[in-house]
């Protein structure tokens, strides 16, 4: 779900001769989030990403942490350029498999100017596609994707079990100080998981339990964050909690905030003093030298009281290294907590981000 994108240069040579681009709009409050049109793309936006992880169990007792995200980038193009090769949308995707047996993260991307019949990110409803990649929804409701890599492959299928929810003001997601800088947001938790999964060349049916998460923005990152912890847990009584903290340069934290659903369905959001990541444990890279804080306890502060979560990892080294596609290196795991699980996102500790 790395939130920061960046644009390979070979991507967008031709923007470097565009007349002036088109401003980007807004975020602002009043969203009314509409489906399906929502869970398709927003091309007028700056970023926008399609992001799903969860955990996997095989018929022979392995279990698995999955992430697939695809990314979609405006560039800064005039709109008005009638060449097909003026790099208008980009197209980035990541998908992990974090597998106890090897102990190491195995990964794979994608990267493409939309066009050509090799991109394209489709508005109206869920249909994303790099290639041979592809993130879309079904007629029957179910989310559905299918990805190759270099020691794996996925073939997964997701029934929402349960209604989207938004995020911050019923999908106005504060992510800074001033109110421009948010995103359009929303979840799905508790998404049931079918499928195969392809490791060392043998087909393995897993199912399991996802979340996907939906952003859209223009405007994400103030110019003094350094980068985000951001989590996701489904709990085991059908509740579900989001929560971030916005780090800033030279320590302590910008912003913060989340947003926690009871198995009855009533939502409590989450203001930035309502939101702590306290590090348990470190682990260093060695492909990096970057430090993680891999092991969390998360508290919130609901109005029944405060509940804490430990945040503890599937394993270590879950690192993504994304420098390949022009996007930036970060630590993406599965994390088990107190009655769930779900992931963790850790960014800007390799090196600051830059929107």
């Amino acid at each position: 779900m790395i939130r920061a994108l960046g644009i390979p240069l070979a991507l967008i040579a031709t923007a470097a001769m565009a007349a002036p681009a088109a401003d980007y709009p807004a975020v602002k409050p009043g969203l009314q989030l509409r489906f399906p049109a929502d869970h398709g793309a927003h091309p007028a936006f700056r970023t926008e990403w399609w992001y799903v992880t969860g955990w996997l169990k095989a018929q022979d007792g392995r279990a698995f942490g999955f992430q697939v995200t695809f990314f979609r980038s405006r560039a800064r193009v005039d709109p008005a350029n009638p060449s097909r090769f003026a790099a208008q949308q980009i197209l980035f995707a990541h998908a992990a498999l974090s597998d106890p047996k090897l102990g190491r993260l195995l990964h794979g991307e994608r990267a493409a100017r939309a066009g050509f019949g090799l991109a394209v990110a489709a508005m109206g409803d869920a249909d994303i596609r790099i290639r041979d990649w592809r993130l879309r929804r079904l007629s029957d409701g179910r989310f559905a994707t299918r990805v190759q890599a270099d020691g794996f492959a996925l073939d997964l299928a997701f029934h929402p079990t349960q209604k989207p929810m938004p995020q911050g003001e019923n999908g106005y997601s504060r992510k800074g100080p001033k109110p421009g800088q948010a995103s359009y947001y929303y979840s799905i938790p508790h998404l049931a998981v079918a499928g195969t999964v392809l490791r060392d060349g043998t087909p393995l049916r897993v199912t399991g339990e996802a979340w996907l998460d939906r952003e859209w923005s223009s405007d994400y990152l103030a110019p003094d964050a350094v980068g985000w912890d951001w989590t996701g847990l489904n709990l085991d009584d059908g509740s579900a909690l989001m929560a971030f903290r916005i780090r800033r340069k030279g320590g302590g934290v910008l912003w913060a905030g989340g947003s926690f659903r009871r198995q009855n369905g009533s939502v409590t959001r989450l203001a930035p003093g309502d939101v702590s990541f306290r590090p348990r444990r470190s682990w260093k890279s060695a492909a990096t030298g970057a430090v993680y804080p891999v092991e969390q306890l998360l508290s919130v502060r609901l109005p029944e009281g405060v509940r804490r979560f430990p945040l503890v990892p599937l394993f270590a080294a879950q690192e993504l290294d994304g420098r390949r596609t022009g996007l930036p290196v970060y630590w993406e795991g599965a994390v088990r907590t107190r009655g769930g699980r779900g992931y963790l996102e850790l960014t800007g500790y390799a090196a600051p981000l830059a929107m």
